[in-house]
């Protein structure tokens, strides 16, 4: 089966109100795999990996749902490609790594 893997990014009002969480959520829905985290320029970023469908809807949410407390400005997706294998085997929220060395969730 050929699974579609991308990145992506969401802007808005989305770091605080427990996007990472929903997305976790959002992807188990989808069947979704990949990450989420938080970034120091208040984005959250990822990459997913799924059917061409269920990205697709993945996508949608990300772009016009979030979590409950979220308001999305905009999302980008990025190096959308192919892949016949998922290089993910569940979907995970990562800690930040900052330039100094210290994690952040």
């Amino acid at each position: 089966m050929v699974l579609i893997n991308l990145d992506y990014e969401v802007y808005g009002k989305v770091q605080g109100v427990f996007m990472r969480k929903y997305t976790k959520k959002a992807a188990k829905k989808y069947n979704v795999t990949g990450w989420v985290q938080n970034t120091e320029n208040k984005t959250v970023k990822g990459q997913c990996c799924g059917s061409k469908s269920d990205v697709d809807k993945f996508k949608n949410w990300l772009e016009t749902k979030g979590s409950p407390c979220s308001n999305i400005e905009r999302a980008e997706f990025r190096n959308e490609k192919e892949v016949s294998e998922n290089p993910f085997e569940a979907f995970e929220i990562r800690k930040v790594k900052l330039k100094s060395g210290t994690e952040w969730a």
